[in-house]
């Protein structure tokens, strides 16, 4: 994440905090489901922290890290409605000033697509994570075919300017690979608002304005309509478009034996 994500997500905090795309999802209630339990968390790019403060009940320990200092407060402040314990540092996910191998499981959701070095961030996240610990990941998901791929981030950027890449289930796996993590469970074509999302108020949550919004209908009443299935894509009877948030979600473990 560059510093120009973090001052528009900085503006945008309010919002984050009652999203119904950030609040909850299938995708984060299934990575519990896969999950052995967890004494210690660190919810990476955070946002509000509402993945980090799902494990409250759980965990003894929750740290929430975001470079944006508003995310913060939004996680400081749902933590005390909900009287969690909750730890909050201020950092872009390429460097986290956290000791090595300090938590069970190092989670970051829908938040990679903004970062500006990837394969860095990764070495954090798996540098944390203690051994036999969990890296997950829950993000926008890349398509394997290049026509809908271009197409899709075509309408990332246009939704948001601060978007990098959205990457595939295959890039993924490489990723945990080069980390030496062990790939326990990858799962893609996860929607995070069952139903899909109007693409009027996907704009609304990400404050991208009226301009933008009519670009994206337009690119997309443009597309010929089996590209727009492939990417589950549907038309509303008042003609406007509806988005899945479409995701994938992947769990790696780090080896018992690890000394990083």
């Amino acid at each position: 994440m560059n510093s120009s994500s973090s001052k528009r997500f900085n503006a945008i905090a309010g919002g984050y905090a009652s999203s119904e795309v950030h609040t909850g999802s299938p995708t984060l209630d299934r990575l519990h489901t896969l999950l052995p339990r967890v004494d210690s968390v660190c919810d990476l790019a955070c946002g509000a922290g509402h993945s980090g403060l799902g494990f409250a009940g759980i965990a003894s320990r929750i740290v929430a890290v975001d470079p944006a200092p508003n995310m913060l407060a939004q996680v400081q402040r749902l933590a005390a409605e909900r009287d969690v314990a909750v730890e909050t540092v201020e950092a872009f996910a390429e460097s986290i000033p956290l000791a090595s191998a300090s938590f069970d499981l190092v989670v970051c959701r829908l938040a990679a697509h903004h970062f500006s070095d990837l394969p860095k961030a990764m070495t954090e996240m798996t540098r944390l994570a203690k051994p036999g610990g969990y890296v997950a990941i829950i993000d926008m998901e890349g398509d394997e075919n290049p026509t809908l791929d271009a197409l899709n981030h075509e309408i990332e950027v246009l939704h948001d300017p601060t978007h990098v890449r959205s990457y595939t289930a295959m890039y993924w796996r490489e990723l945990f690979a080069a980390n030496g993590l062990k790939v326990e469970a990858c799962e893609n074509r996860c929607w995070e608002v069952p139903g899909g999302l109007t693409v009027k108020r996907w704009c609304e949550l990400g404050d991208s304005g009226a301009e933008a919004l009519q670009a994206i209908q337009d690119r997309l009443a443009s597309v010929l309509p089996e590209w727009l299935s492939e990417l589950e894509i549907t038309r509303d009877s008042d003609g406007g478009f509806r988005i899945p948030v479409r995701t994938l979600l992947v769990l790696g473990r780090k080896p018992s034996d690890s000394r990083a």
